[in-house]
């Protein structure tokens, strides 16, 4: 796995129940801090959610800016928030997983696979959800055994 884009200082775990505009400010505000976007990539995920929700199913979502603001993300990046108890990003969609993500030309894409294809077995979900460590957040996601 690529720690460039992807390590422990991008993971938070354990994090009470927010609304879904605050989980998606929290996950563009760590991908802002960790060096991956400017400021306005957080405005475009905003409004990607307003068009089309990011709710992907089995308890996970994967907040990311509309193509418009490609131009404020400063290199590829992902973060990994955590909610034991949920977060509702509506029609009776919870997340329990909410990844954000800032793709610059096509380095994420393998990332992403990987965490698409780890997150379409509710088993990893549910340890993703369960975690209680970073490292055990990163080993999940690598498609290793925690």
């Amino acid at each position: 796995m690529n720690l460039e884009l992807f390590n422990e200082s991008n993971i938070q775990l354990n994090l009470a129940p927010e609304p879904k505009s605050a989980a998606i400010l929290r996950a563009g505000e760590l991908l802002r801090i960790n060096g991956y976007v400017q400021n306005e990539y957080l405005e475009g995920m905003e409004k990607r959610e307003q068009s089309l929700t990011t709710y992907v199913g089995n308890g996970v979502a994967i907040p990311h800016g509309l193509p418009e603001y490609i131009p404020f993300i400063l290199k590829s990046g992902l973060v990994f928030l955590q909610y034991p108890e949920g977060v509702d990003f509506g029609e009776g969609n919870t997340a329990y997983v909410v990844i954000g993500i800032a793709g610059k030309d096509d380095e994420h894409l393998e990332l992403l696979s990987t965490i698409a294809l780890v997150c379409q077995d509710e088993e990893n979900v549910t340890r993703l959800k369960l975690a209680s460590s970073k490292q055990e957040v990163l080993e999940i996601l690598a498609g290793g055994d925690a």
